[in-house]
C-alpha cells in the first residue's frame, strides 16, 4: 500500500507539470495559411483565391501576383494529397513555391501526431521542414544521408521517422502534383514508357579494359578520406577514422555490370555459365555481377543475419531494390582477358516484381554504417550511377500519356524494415511453439525459466528499444476514432512493427487472453520482471499487499481507462497528453532522453517494481486493462488446476508472481500473465502438495506390498512341512 501511494504521488507530480509549450499543444487547431502565404511573398499586391491548376480537375492552388506579374503559387497540401500520418489525420502543410519551382517557404498549419505533442519537441519538426526552403521541385529528397549529388538527403527526427516520412511524401508528391499541372520546371503528365529490351543476338568479343573504358562495366571507388568526409558532421565523426597519413588508403573499389546482355555474361562468365545462369533467371528477372575489394566488404554480415543484404541495394525511379540470400549467387570463375581479380565476387538477381527497367539510369547504393553506442549507429551513403549503353537495347515506342501514382508510402515503410519483420516474426513463432508445448515444457523448469528470461530481455532489447514496438493505449484510443471515422488500414500499416505485434495480439487475445501480451511481448512489463528478478537474486525484501486490497488496487487501471476514453471523446489530443501515465514513451521509446519530471516518474514505477513485482502493470496500466475486454471472450483455458486448488493447497497462489490465483485457487484469466510458474508447480512431483502427498501414498502401498511379498514364502513352506 506505501508503494501505491508513491506512485500516485509520482503520477499527480508528472501531470502538474507544464508539457511542452503552449503552442505544442495547440497545434491541431489549424493555423490560417494566409498569413504564411503573406510572410512568402512581402512584395505581393494581390493573392487569387484557391482555383484549379491546369484544368477543372487540377490542383487547387494559389496565385501570388505583383501588378500583372506572376511571382509565384501557394496550395495547402491537404487540399492535393491525403496521406495519414502516425495520428490518423493528415498533416496539413503550407508550400510556397516561385515559377521555376523553387521552394519559398514551408510552414507547418496542421498536425494531429501524439509522439510530437508529448515527448518530441515540436520545433524538430519545423526545423525539419525548413530544410527544404531553396530546393526545387525537381530535386529528389531523402529522409537520410545521402553522398549522391542526385538525391538530397535530409536529416530526420529521432523518434518520429515516420511522421517525417509522411510529411517527406505529402510535400514531394503534391508539389509534384502542382508542377506537372502547371508545366513548370519542365514537368508535364508524362507517359508511363515500357522497360528496355535487352538485344540477345548482339555479341561482341571483348576484354576487360574495354569494357570499362567505354562504360559497360562502371565503377565505385572509396578512399578512406572520402569516408570520413562523409561521417564528418555526425556522432559517428570519431569512429574509425583514418590517420592522416591513410587518407588515400582505399575503403573499398567496387565494379559492377548487368549480365544479362550478351557482350557482358558471355565475356565475363564463359558461354556455359552464362547459358546455365540464363536459365536460372525466370522471366523478367535480371542479373548482375559486383566486384569488390579493400577494407570493407560489401557483403557484410547481412546474409547471415536473416537473409538480407544491408550493404548494398539498388535505385531506379524511385524504388529500392532489396537483395535476399534467394537473390545471391556465389561467382567463383571469371574468364574475362585482363581481369584484375577481386576479394568478393557475387551475382545478384533482381526479380521481375521490382518492373526493373535496364534501359533506364540505375544507381548501386553502399550503405557504410558506424556504431556509436549499444543501439545506435549512424549510416550514410554512396551510389554509383549505371546508364547501359544504347547499342545494347532496344526501347519500345511510348503509349499514350497516363499518370501513374507512386506506390503508397507504407509499401516503403515495410521494404525498408524488412530485418525488423523478418526478426520479429520469428520471434512470435517461438513464442506460440512455447503456448503449444506448454505442459512439455513446464515438466523442465530450469529450461523454460531461462528461456523465458532470455524472452524477455529480447522483448526489451529488440521489440522495445531497438524497433520501439511498444504498444500502448494511445494506439488503442486511434483504433477506436478510426473506426468511428473514416477508418483506413494506411494509417496502421504505417509502422509494421507495431502492425504485426497487434495482429498476434488480437489473435492471441481471442485464443488465450491478455496474459501473453502482458507477460511476455510488452517491453517495460519486461523490464519491470527483470528488474525484479535482479532484485530477489540480491535478496531485496519483497512486499505484497494483502489480497483484500490487492483486488480492490486492481480496479484503479479501470479507472484509468474510463478517464482516457472519455477525455479522448472530447479532444483526442489531450487524451494522449495524459495517456502519460504510461511510461512506456518515456522508458522504451525515447529511452529516458526527456525532462526531469518524465524519468522521476518512469524511474519511481522501476524502483517500485524491485519491492513489488510488475507493480506498473498490475494496478495503472490503463492498456492492460483495455485487453481485458475482448479477452474475456478467449476460446482456450489451457492452465490446469486441481481440485485441492485452494483448499487446502496454496502453494501456487503464493507464488504467483501478479497474485492473479484467488484464495479459492481459480486463476484470474483477466490479471494472469502467463508466466506459467504455476503450470510448473503443478506438474512438479516434488513441490505440488497433492502430488507429494499421492507419491507418499503410493510409496507407503509399494512398501506394504513388498513386506507381504517377503512374508508369504515362509508361510507356505510351513504349511507343507506340517504333518498330514
Amino acid at each position: 500500500m506505501h508503494s501505491f501511494k508513491i506512485s500516485l504521488f509520482c503520477l499527480w507530480a508528472l501531470l502538474s507539470l507544464p508539457i511542452g509549450n503552449a503552442h505544442a499543444l495547440t497545434i491541431s487547431a489549424a493555423k490560417p495559411a494566409m498569413p504564411a502565404i503573406e510572410a512568402a511573398f512581402p512584395d505581393a499586391s494581390r493573392i487569387s483565391d484557391k482555383a484549379p491548376a491546369g484544368g477543372d480537375d487540377g490542383p487547387l492552388i494559389r496565385t501570388i501576383y505583383q501588378a500583372d506579374t506572376v511571382l509565384g503559387y501557394a496550395f495547402e497540401t491537404r487540399d492535393i494529397l491525403d496521406i495519414p500520418a502516425y495520428s490518423g489525420q493528415p498533416i496539413n502543410i503550407m508550400v510556397a513555391m516561385d515559377t521555376q519551382g523553387n521552394f519559398i517557404d514551408i510552414q507547418l498549419l496542421e498536425h494531429h501526431e501524439p509522439i510530437l505533442l508529448v515527448g518530441i519537441p515540436e520545433q524538430k519538426l519545423f526545423d525539419f521542414t525548413a530544410q527544404y526552403r531553396n530546393l526545387n521541385v525537381t530535386n529528389r529528397v531523402r529522409v537520410g544521408t545521402s553522398n549522391s549529388e542526385e538525391i538530397i538527403g535530409v536529416d530526420a527526427v529521432t523518434g518520429a521517422t515516420v511522421t517525417v516520412m509522411v510529411v517527406n511524401e505529402t510535400l514531394t508528391r503534391s508539389a509534384l502534383k502542382v508542377a506537372q499541372a502547371l508545366e513548370i520546371a519542365g514537368l508535364s503528365a508524362t507517359a508511363v514508357v515500357p522497360p528496355a529490351t535487352i538485344r540477345q543476338e548482339l555479341y561482341q568479343p571483348a576484354d576487360w579494359a574495354t569494357l570499362t573504358k567505354d562504360g559497360s562495366i562502371r565503377r565505385l571507388r572509396l578512399d578512406r578520406g572520402a569516408v570520413d568526409q562523409a561521417f564528418r558532421d555526425t556522432d559517428a565523426a570519431d569512429v574509425d577514422t583514418a590517420a592522416p597519413e591513410q587518407k588515400n588508403d582505399p575503403f573499398i573499389d567496387l565494379f559492377y555490370a548487368p549480365l544479362n546482355v550478351p557482350t557482358l555474361g558471355r565475356n565475363l562468365l564463359g558461354d556455359s555459365e552464362y547459358q546455365w545462369l540464363m536459365k536460372q533467371l525466370q522471366p523478367g528477372d535480371q542479373a548482375i555481377a559486383v566486384f569488390g575489394k579493400g577494407r570493407y566488404s560489401f557483403k557484410g554480415n547481412g546474409y547471415v543475419r536473416g537473409g538480407i543484404f544491408d550493404r548494398l541495394q539498388l535505385q531506379q525511379a524511385g524504388k529500392t531494390v532489396i537483395f535476399h540470400d534467394t537473390d545471391y549467387q556465389r561467382l567463383s570463375d571469371v574468364y574475362i582477358e585482363g581481369f584484375p581479380g577481386f576479394d568478393e565476387m557475387v551475382i545478384f538477381i533482381i526479380r521481375s516484381a521490382y518492373e526493373f527497367d535496364p534501359g533506364a539510369p540505375w544507381q548501386l547504393e553502399l550503405l557504410v554504417r558506424r556504431q556509436v553506442g549499444a543501439l545506435d549507429s549512424v549510416f550514410t551513403s554512396f551510389y554509383g550511377d549505371y546508364q547501359i549503353p544504347e547499342r545494347y537495347i532496344e526501347r519500345p515506342a511510348p503509349p499514350p500519356v497516363e499518370q501513374q501514382e507512386p506506390e503508397p508510402l507504407w509499401v516503403s515503410v515495410w521494404l525498408n524494415k524488412q530485418f525488423q519483420i523478418t526478426v520479429l516474426v520469428i520471434s512470435l513463432v517461438l513464442l506460440t511453439a512455447i503456448i503449444f508445448l506448454q505442459d512439455w515444457l513446464v515438466r523442465y523448469p530450469k529450461f523454460l525459466h531461462n528461456l523465458r528470461h532470455l524472452f524477455l530481455a529480447y522483448t526489451v532489447v529488440f521489440i522495445g528499444w531497438y524497433t520501439l514496438g511498444q504498444l500502448s493505449i494511445v494506439n488503442v484510443l486511434t483504433f477506436v476514432h478510426a473506426i468511428m471515422a473514416d477508418f483506413s488500414w494506411q494509417l496502421f500499416l504505417l509502422d509494421p512493427v507495431i502492425f504485426i505485434l497487434w495482429a498476434y495480439v488480437a489473435v492471441t487475445l481471442l485464443l488465450w487472453g491478455r496474459g501473453i501480451f502482458c507477460g511476455w511481448l510488452c517491453p517495460f512489463g519486461a523490464l519491470q520482471e527483470l528488474l525484479n528478478q535482479a532484485a530477489r537474486k540480491l535478496g531485496i525484501r519483497q512486499f505484497e499487499p494483502s489480497f483484500a486490497v490487492h483486488e480492490r488496487l486492481w480496479a484503479v487501471k479501470y479507472i484509468i481507462l474510463l478517464a482516457l476514453f472519455g477525455i479522448s471523446l472530447e479532444s483526442l489530443g489531450e487524451a494522449e497528453r495524459y495517456a502519460e501515465v504510461e511510461p512506456f514513451k518515456t522508458a522504451i521509446m525515447l529511452k529516458f532522453q526527456r525532462e526531469w519530471g518524465y524519468v522521476l516518474y518512469a524511474g519511481g514505477l522501476l524502483f517500485i517494481s524491485l519491492f513489488t513485482r510488475k507493480f506498473y502493470c498490475r494496478y495503472l496500466c490503463p492498456l492492460g486493462a483495455a485487453l481485458v475486454i475482448p479477452s474475456r471472450f478467449r476460446i482456450f483455458d489451457w492452465l490446469k488446476r486441481r481440485k485441492e486448488c485452494g483448499d487446502p493447497c496454496q502453494v501456487c497462489a503464493n507464488e504467483c508472481e501478479i497474485q492473479a490465483i484467488e484464495p479459492d485457487g481459480t486463476i484470474n484469466a483477466n490479471e494472469c500473465h502467463y508466466c506459467l510458474d504455476c503450470q510448473m508447480t503443478y506438474h512438479n512431483q516434488d513441490k505440488c502438495p497433492p502430488l507429494v502427498a499421492r507419491n507418499r501414498q503410493r510409496r507407503k502401498r509399494e512398501q506394504t506390498v513388498a513386506v507381504s511379498v517377503t512374508k508369504t514364502p515362509a508361510a507356505t513352506v510351513g504349511i507343507n512341512q506340517a504333518p498330514s
